[in-house]
């Protein structure tokens, strides 16, 4: 039986590094100067461009880059489906105008198109840094930033570009914030959970009067639900919309369930439903030729007040293996990094589960990298912008352990933070002595 083809393929291994060998010219147009956001330092110079293969992008260059340092940037989402657009680059750079107010060079790509496709994104963020050493020079170092989806994505671009031309690859380090790790099957399966306990409880989202299908697939291709009707069937199953006390007793009773059993905060239902919705049509029907990547045919869900029942009730569903294989194959980390890595992680993230860190953990370790990787983490609820102050204390200790070979104790990212607080503002929240949890302890484990 032959598998389908894999869901992105990987660009062949043909860049060179951008220390000692020229880096092969891309064909695409050269970037356009243009003004930058009101976000970015005072004369940096920003310009914007497309890579000739469907994304667009944005460079920002401080005015003083003494500093020769180049952040690549691997944004979060998908949060969109569809044709890539332009201006998901510049909100990037007003979001993380930080690193150029730190005195580095940003680069950020949109991806060729929206929806799920790590190792396509890997590939679009190498390419535009082969388009910034072909028009602005090689930097003295370059590092990958991955913020939410966008650490999956810099986790599977360090391991496919570790080593170019038997040399080791373009990015001297990488950096991890808030990022959902572990491949899209273990990172997604809990929101199968979400749909099937939502299912059993709302039965709304299909009504009994729409077409069934099976909830892994987010909704039917042909089907005019819209963000705000989700919304609606939502807040009318949950009251989710209401203050607590004008919630009904059946919507206060109907809510708890689905928050105890998944574990998840009430400001994050919506859009944890929402990825669960059209990013799951995205990736089922239009990435994995309508398979199934998930199972919850052995999971025992537990935290309502009625557990048997639940169990007995929910819909189930088998993976497919042809599935498996090809998500896997896609965005699904070995661990194979040989370059320094820091991450940080709120505790609180309602978005990005603090516990997925454990499982790049245990990854790194069976790959026997995990001495190149340091973890910190904040007490912080937010999940796509932490305390600012902590990003150039990141960036330094990354640094510093790049240059130097002084790899940095979440004590020291918090001094060198505290530091920066006079420039950046206060809120270093980094806790040195936390860890992790073990994913199972969040997720259902099956």
């Amino acid at each position: 039986m032959n598998l389908p083809k894999p869901l992105y393929s990987v660009l062949a291994l043909v860049v060179l590094v951008s220390s000692g060998c020229a880096t092969p010219r891309v064909d695409a147009p050269p970037p356009q100067l243009q003004a930058c956001p009101a976000e970015v330092p005072a004369g940096a110079r920003c310009y914007t461009g497309d890579d000739g293969r469907g994304a667009f992008y944005r460079i920002a260059i401080p005015a003083n880059w003494d500093k020769q340092v180049l952040v690549m940037h691997a944004h979060g989402g998908p949060a969109d489906t569809g044709p890539a657009k332009a201006e998901r680059s510049e909100q990037d750079l007003k979001r993380w105008a930080v690193t150029v107010k730190a005195g580095y060079a940003w680069a950020g790509s949109s991806y060729r198109r929206g929806g799920y496709g790590v190792t396509m994104a890997a590939e679009d963020t190498e390419r535009l840094r082969q388009i910034f050493v072909q028009h602005f020079g090689a930097a003295r170092r370059t590092l990958l930033h991955g913020q939410s989806y966008g650490g999956g994505v810099a986790s599977k671009a360090a391991e496919i570009y570790a080593t170019v031309a038997g040399q080791r690859g373009p990015y001297d380090g990488v950096l991890l914030s808030n990022s959902i790790l572990g491949g899209g099957q273990l990172a997604y399966t809990f929101r199968l959970d979400l749909r099937v306990v939502y299912q059993y409880v709302c039965k709304n989202h299909p009504k009994p009067d729409e077409p069934p299908y099976p909830l892994w697939q987010g909704l039917p291709m042909d089907a005019n639900l819209t963000r705000a009707d989700l919304l609606t069937r939502i807040d009318d199953c949950t009251g989710l919309r209401k203050p607590a006390a004008q919630r009904s007793a059946q919507q206060s009773a109907n809510l708890a369930t689905i928050v105890n059993v998944l574990k998840l905060p009430e400001q994050s239902l919506v859009g944890h439903m929402n990825w669960a919705t059209w990013l799951f049509r995205d990736l089922t029907q239009l990435r994995l030729d309508k398979r199934n990547p998930f199972d919850n045919s052995t999971a025992v869900y537990s935290g309502s007040a009625n557990d048997t029942a639940l169990n007995a009730g929910v819909l189930r569903y088998r993976a497919d293996p042809q599935a498996v294989a090809v998500l896997a194959k896609d965005s699904a980390p070995d661990g194979r990094v040989n370059v320094p890595t820091l991450m940080i992680h709120g505790a609180n993230d309602p978005t990005a589960f603090v516990e997925l860190e454990s499982a790049y953990r245990e990854v790194r370790e069976r790959a026997g990298t995990a001495h190149l990787l340091v973890q910190t983490f904040t007490d912080e609820s937010a999940h796509s912008y932490l305390a600012e102050a902590q990003y150039p204390a990141l960036f330094t200790a990354l640094l510093d352990w790049v240059t130097r070979g002084e790899k940095p104790t979440p004590q020291k990212v918090l001094a060198l933070c505290r530091g920066y607080e006079a420039a950046y503002g206060k809120g270093c929240r980094i806790q040195p002595d936390y860890r992790s949890p073990p994913l199972a302890s969040r997720v259902t484990p099956r």
